[in-house]
Order: structure tokens, then C-alpha cells, then sequence
């Protein structure tokens, strides 16, 4: 990722010549610049005194009795010493870039950049400067970090997934392209699968051909089970969800649909509820009778968003949500979200984010975002990089571009789409979390919400290319969150379709020394061949080099 512009030198500059820029390391006392400037000073001097001793020590080292006995070494050498000193050297290049092009393609850096900085910068008096979380400690971060790795890449369901058949099938209509991939699907299925069956099914003769309905690869297969269940029980739950899901063809029949089976779900869920002490058997009855109400219940909150009655859809979820506060794993805290930010209700959005955006739970995107989002939407309005770049950034503004810095280290492939560099497709039913597919998620859902906000996306431009500076190696450190996973590339392009250019970070771009080291081993060859081919005139080129 490229450095920020000036634009972004001007977000990210001091509120006053005395204030630190966020991201950035707070700026020195008199003390700190005065033994920097020492230190500095002693350098130069160390280097004036080395060459004042050695200029003093010519006359016993006999500094030009050596030079002399060098050039005449040198005068006498024949060609054939040329040509096997371009000779090796042509061949240890070669092998030394061959080493540091497959260690690259192996871990994605130079290992002459990586020991120069991990090893050889120490020992000359650097040091890495770190930025600790504020209100943690290392041992914290790194207990963080290797909890947060084993689940780097657990793709998740996508809160706002759209309808199968009301939406992503209109889309193929229109365009001829598929928005969904198999992976994607296959994964909708499993997750019908745990949620919408049980091992009681088999005493219902509608569950029972439900449960092979969800296993069907065939959509019209799926559609003419779901009637078959409702021949067999015409209060099948399942079937007319599935029926809203895939079948219909417009919201509005989608809507008519899920109410039927909001009807019939809350039946089934009051008789699960008096039968589940019983057995074990009925305690997982009503487990599964209490996901597909929640599922029925959220979907129509999601019908009722779509149509543009969103005051009912905040209604639904806040029920839902008190009723079933266990169920925080289906994320509908974001459905929330979203649906607040349509009603301009930002009060109600950071009571929200007040009670999710917290440590201890899963981040997302739509809240880091989101919290930005409201931040910026203080300042925005009046923000300018020139006026910036002058005064320096004020209290709130700073807070703006940390939260902003924030979102985009969690995911940073979001301002492409936010500030349209690249177009957007249909998201997918399951994201990974910091991937392209949460980006793609969120944007197609909130890229209005910023445009909304004047000077909201003028800021997030100015400064979002700032993070990448505060962290040079997001694979090996994060600054707020564990190391930016390296697996994503390979799971977004399961879960995006083939058409779409999945967005990649960090990018593997060529370090210098793999760049030095190909034309180290190019001119060495070149000048082998040529000293190889006319050896007298290379020999009398390097006599008078």
C-alpha cells in the first residue's frame, strides 16, 4: 500500500506544534531532542576523529608504500584473472538471488531485509518502536494473539445476507452471472442443516422430508420438497422458510411467506416449550424450534427494512434480541446497526456499539467502521487538509482519524469500496472476518450511510492510507489487533464469485534487495560475458578503473 499523499500528511499532522499525531509516536521533550542531537553530533565526530587517526597513523602503516604495491598487483594481473573474478562473481549473484526469490515466494520477505532489521539494526544502536494498546499489557497481547490465530480464518455467517430468490436469482436474470460460489452455498446448507433439523425429526413425516430438502444441491428439488412437507403438515415452519428463501421472487412475497411461518413456528415453539423437560430429546427439539423462530422473526425484520418500514424492523430486532440475548453469535446487534444509521438515530447507534464493541467480543467490520463513522461525523462537515496542514488537527479530529486509523488496520480492504476505487458485487452469505468479503459486505450496505454525512468520506480519504505506516509488517504485528491474517486471499476467492477481483493485503511487492540482488546478478553476468569474449580490453578498462 502505497504512502499517504499530502492530504493524509495533513490529517495525520499535530493538533499544535506540541500535540502527537495519531498513529504516531508522541513527540520529544527538550531532553530527547537535545540527546538526540548529541548523539548525532557524536557520530560526526567519531567519523572526523577516525579519519584524523588514520591520516596521522599514514607514515608507520605505510599507507603508500601499500597503495603503491596494490597498483602494481593490480597492473600485472593478466586477462584471465578478469575473467574468472567476473566469472565467480556472476555465479555467487546468481545463486544469492535465486536464495532470496525462493525465500521470498516462501515467506514474503527479503531475508537480507529481514536479518538487517532483526538482527544487524540492533547491534548498531536501533530499535523497534513499539505502540502497547492502551490499558494492556504484552503478555496480554500475546495471549491475544495466539488465541485469535487459531480462529484467523472461521468464516462466518453474513447478518445481512440477501434472498436467494428475491435478490441473488434476479441478479443471474439480469446479468447472467452467478453471485453465489458452491463453497458459499455449500456452507448456507450446512448451516440449514444445524440449525433447522434435529434427531426428533423422524417422528414428524414433515421434518423428516425437510431434512433431506436441505440437503438437496438442486434449488427446484428443495422447492418441490418443501411442498411435499406441506402436504404432509400445512404448519410446516422449515418449508415455508425455505419457500420465502428461494422460491419467491419479490420482498413482498418473501414477507407473506415468513409470516406464514411465523405463525406456524410460534405454535410448535410453545408446545416444544412445555415438552423440554421431559428428555434430552426435547430439549433439542426446542433448541432447533427456538432457531428457526429467531431465523423467521429476524428475516422479517430484514423484509420489513427492505420495504421500507424501518422503525417495525428496529422493533423486531430489539425484540429479538431481549428475548434471546444467548443467541449473540447470529449477530444481529448489526442488523441493528444498519437499520439505525437509515433512521439518522446515531444516539441509539452508540448506545449499541457502547454494549458490543468491546474487548472480549469478535470484532467486525460494521462496528469498527461504525464507531468511525461517528467520530468523523463530528468534524467532517468543517474538516479541510489545507486548514489542517496549518492549525494542525484538533481534539476531535484526531479522535476521528484514530477510530478511522482503527477500522482500517481491522479491515483494510473497506475504503477501496467506501471511496469507490473499486465496484461492488452482491455480498456473499458467509464473510471472513478482515477479508475482502467483509468489505464487500459492509460497503454495499453503509456506503450510503457515509455519503450521507457530509465530508465523511473526503476525511476517510485523506487519512486511511495513513495506518499502513504505523504498521510495516501487518503479518508479523498489528498496532490495536492481533497480525493481519495471511490466509484470507485463499478463502475469499472460495467465497466470492470469479468475476470479482479479490482485494489482497498486504500485497507482495518486490523488496529492494530482491530488485538489487536481479541486477547485481544481471550486470555481473553481462560483464563476464564481455570480459570472457574480449578479455584484453576488460583488462585494460579495470587497469584504468
Amino acid at each position: 500500500m502505497a504512502d499517504s499523499d499530502g492530504l493524509g500528511e495533513a490529517a495525520t499532522a499535530a493538533a499544535s506544534p506540541s500535540a502527537p499525531a495519531p498513529g504516531l509516536s508522541p513527540p520529544l521533550g527538550w531532553r530527547e531532542r537535545l540527546r538526540a542531537g548529541l548523539a548525532g553530533i557524536g557520530a560526526s565526530l567519531w567519523f572526523v576523529a577516525g579519519l584524523g587517526l588514520l591520516y596521522a597513523l599514514r607514515v608507520p602503516l605505510r599507507l603508500c608504500e601499500n597503495l603503491a604495491a596494490v597498483t602494481v598487483f593490480l597492473n600485472s594481473l593478466t586477462p584471465k584473472f578478469y575473467v574468472a573474478l567476473t566469472g565467480t562473481s556472476s555465479l555467487i549473484s546468481g545463486l544469492i538471488f535465486i536464495f532470496e526469490w525462493w525465500y521470498f515466494h516462501k515467506h514474503g520477505t527479503s531475508f537480507i531485509e529481514q536479518v538487517s532489521v532483526s538482527h544487524l539494526r540492533p547491534l548498531m544502536g536501533g530499535t523497534e518502536s513499539s505502540i502497547s494498546e492502551p490499558g494492556s499489557s504484552s503478555n496480554n497481547r500475546e495471549s491475544e494473539t495466539s488465541r485469535q490465530n487459531l480462529s484467523e480464518c472461521k468464516v462466518w455467517r453474513n447478518p445481512l445476507n440477501l434472498f436467494r430468490g428475491a435478490e441473488y436469482r434476479r441478479y443471474t436474470w439480469v446479468t447472467g452471472k452467478e453471485p453465489l460460489t458452491y463453497y458459499d452455498m455449500n456452507l448456507s446448507a450446512q448451516d440449514h442443516q444445524t440449525f433447522f433439523t434435529c434427531d426428533t425429526d423422524f417422528l414428524r413425516p414433515s421434518d423428516t422430508v425437510m431434512q433431506k430438502a436441505w440437503r438437496e444441491r438442486n434449488p427446484p428439488a428443495r422447492i418441490k420438497a418443501a411442498y411435499q412437507a406441506l402436504e404432509l403438515n400445512n404448519d410446516c415452519a422449515t418449508a415455508y422458510v425455505l419457500l420465502a428463501e428461494e422460491e419467491a421472487t419479490t420482498i413482498v412475497d418473501a414477507e407473506r411467506l415468513f409470516k406464514q411461518a411465523l405463525k406456524a413456528g410460534e405454535t410448535i415453539y410453545r408446545r416444544s416449550q412445555q415438552c423440554q423437560h421431559q428428555s434430552p430429546q426435547h430439549e433439542a427439539q426446542l433448541r432447533r424450534d427456538t432457531n428457526v423462530l429467531v431465523y423467521i422473526k429476524r428475516r422479517l425484520a430484514m423484509c420489513a427494512r427492505k420495504l421500507g418500514r424501518i422503525r417495525e424492523a428496529v422493533k423486531i430486532m430489539r425484540d429479538l434480541m431481549k428475548e434471546f440475548p444467548p443467541l449473540t453469535m447470529l449477530n444481529i446487534h448489526e442488523n441493528l446497526l444498519e437499520s439505525l444509521l437509515e433512521l439518522q438515530a446515531y444516539a441509539d447507534v452508540q448506545a449499541v456499539l457502547a454494549k458490543y464493541d468491546d474487548i472480549s467480543l469478535p470484532k467486525s467490520a460494521a462496528i469498527c467502521y461504525t464507531a468511525a463513522l461517528l467520530k468523523t461525523r463530528t468534524v467532517s462537515d468543517k474538516f479541510s487538509p489545507e486548514t489542517a496542514s496549518r492549525r494542525g488537527l484538533s481534539t476531535a479530529e484526531i479522535n476521528a482519524v484514530e477510530a478511522i486509523h482503527r477500522a482500517v488496520e481491522f479491515n483494510p480492504h473497506v475504503p477501496k469500496y467506501l471511496l469507490e476505487m473499486k465496484s461492488l458485487i452482491l455480498p456473499p452469505e458467509h464473510i471472513l472476518k478482515r477479508g475482502d468479503s467483509e468489505a464487500v459486505a459492509y460497503a454495499f450496505f453503509h456506503l450510503q450511510h457515509w455519503k450521507r454525512i457530509e465530508g465523511a468520506l473526503n476525511l476517510l480519504q485523506c487519512t486511511w492510507e495513513g495506518t499502513f505506516r504505523m504498521i510495516p509488517y501487518p503479518l508479523e504485528k498489528g498496532h490495536l489487533f492481533y497480525p493481519y491474517p495471511s490466509c484470507t486471499e485463499t478463502a475469499d476467492r472460495e467465497l466470492l464469485p470469479p468475476f470479482h477481483h479479490v482485494s489482497v493485503y498486504p500485497k507482495k511487492e518486490i523488496p529492494f534487495f530482491i530488485h538489487f540482488t536481479a541486477g547485481l546478478c544481471s550486470s555481473t553476468a553481462v560483464i563476464a560475458l564481455l570480459t570472457h569474449q574480449f578479455p584484453e580490453i576488460m583488462g585494460v578498462f579495470a587497469k584504468a578503473v
